[in-house]
């Protein structure tokens, strides 16, 4: 029996954020020292040293901060991306005239994740925002950009964007987010279903019984490609976010330029390191939580 669209989009919803929970648990720290690196790249030698530099100035704690902001906006971002792809997937079949709930070419699922990523764009920028700015605050303090001594907290983060810029100051970099999304949501889940693809050949089944660590590991191929295509993208969007706390921050193409100019193209890449050690596991648990909690929410419904 068919699911009702909107049971079916709830469903979406609820496991695209249970699975934006598992990811932010279990990748956490390495995004920390990602956006440190990217926004602070003279600061630190390499990934070790930012990653131990991190634990002596704010010990274990100072990997975490930004967490909620984190949470809610990967909670908020794969809520949003899952129940897009589900809708695109729908538009994508309508646009290549295939019949509705007939099976995607994994070019086709890959090309309904990248239009699904424009709405994602739009829930994640604010949230991101916010965390960019928490995880780089003691960067910032130290560097003399804001006044240290005061505890920061999303609350207080919150409030001076608020006070600086108003409420569309939590949309500075929505640009640079969209054109990192679209691009990398395409590779993100088109080498998803191809790596599920290639297993369920290897092991003469289909892609939903193909087990446990290999689902991990697609989902963890899908990430390390979406990072290797948009990672510069990436990093000058979290440049205007932490930079813009202290004045006007230039958009995105002259930023992109400005990097490029003063520090090499080199610089772009900085925090590559702990982004690609983070993306396997944090990924993995990403698609392992989607993809379990899907299927346990549609047999569910399916029963009753």
């Amino acid at each position: 029996m068919a699911t009702h669209p909107i049971v079916q989009a709830i469903i979406d919803f609820s496991a695209g954020a249970i699975g934006g929970t598992a990811c932010v648990m279990s990748g956490q720290p390495f995004d920390t020292t990602k956006v440190k690196m990217q926004t602070f790249p003279t600061a630190y030698r390499g990934f070790i040293h930012c990653f131990v530099s991190t634990f002596k100035q704010e010990g274990l704690r100072g990997f975490y901060k930004g967490t909620t902001p984190a949470l809610i906006a990967n909670i908020s971002e794969n809520a949003v991306l899952f129940l897009s792809y589900g809708v695109c997937q729908d538009v994508v079949r309508s646009l290549c005239k295939v019949d509705k709930g007939a099976n995607l070419s994994d070019i086709q699922k890959a090309s309904a994740g990248s239009l699904a990523s424009i709405f994602s764009a739009m829930a994640i920028c604010p949230t991101e925002l916010v965390k960019c700015r928490l995880q780089a605050m003691h960067e910032m303090e130290k560097s003399g950009k804001v006044a240290g001594g005061q505890r920061s907290t999303v609350w207080t983060v919150v409030k001076t964007v608020l006070k600086t810029n108003g409420p569309l100051g939590f949309y500075q970099g929505l640009t640079s987010t969209i054109v990192r999304e679209i691009p990398g949501y395409f590779c993100f889940f088109g080498a998803y279903e191809l790596c599920r693809t290639k297993f369920a050949q290897y092991m003469g089944t289909d892609k939903d019984n193909i087990g446990m660590l290999p689902l991990m590991f697609s989902g963890g191929f899908g990430g390390a490609c979406l990072w290797l295509v948009v990672y510069p993208i990436d990093c000058v969007k979290s440049r205007i976010q932490v930079h813009s706390l202290t004045g006007k921050q230039a958009g995105f193409m002259k930023s992109f330029l400005g990097v490029i100019r003063t520090e090499g193209f080199a610089a772009l890449y900085s925090g590559l390191t702990p982004t690609m050690i983070r993306t396997f596991p944090a990924n993995g648990a990403l698609f392992l939580a989607y993809e379990f909690s899907r299927k346990f929410m549609m047999d569910t419904v399916g029963s009753s």
